[in-house]
């Protein structure tokens, strides 16, 4: 399936392309003339053949991003590290990878920026123990 809708995707990237240097051709040839400038034909080449590869780059840079799997959920989390952004008493929130989390800490009350390790879940939240300073 997934390569079907690659397919489908390089059907639509081929067509919007073809759209998008027929309206530069439709620019350069009736617009800018209205305005007094007059570009060259090897100007006009050379845009149309950058805006392709420009689209070709595009097109593989995105279609690299979405077959990317991204493990989520939280049993990908156990063992990773974040910190505390509002204090856990028993519960507050933590900054993992860049993402707040709702988290309960197991044991002792956690203040804010404390390191802290992802030990498991409860539902939707983390349950996290405050790293060791050793």
């Amino acid at each position: 399936m997934s390569n079907r809708l690659t397919i489908n995707r390089l059907f639509l990237a081929v067509i919007t392309t073809a759209a998008e240097e027929i309206a530069i051709y439709v620019i350069w040839r009736w617009a800018l003339p209205e305005f007094g400038i007059n570009l060259t034909v090897s100007a006009l080449i050379g845009m149309m053949v950058g805006w392709g590869i420009f689209s070709i780059f595009l097109f593989l840079f995105v279609t690299r991003i979405l077959k990317r799997q991204v493990p989520v959920g939280h049993p990908s989390m156990v063992g990773t590290r974040g910190r505390v952004t509002s204090r856990l008493s028993p519960e507050g929130m933590v900054r993992i990878n860049g993402e707040l989390w709702v988290a309960r800490s197991s044991h002792d009350d956690i203040n804010i920026g404390d390191e802290v390790e992802v030990v498991g879940e409860d539902g939707l939240k983390l349950l996290v123990n405050k790293v060791s300073e050793s």
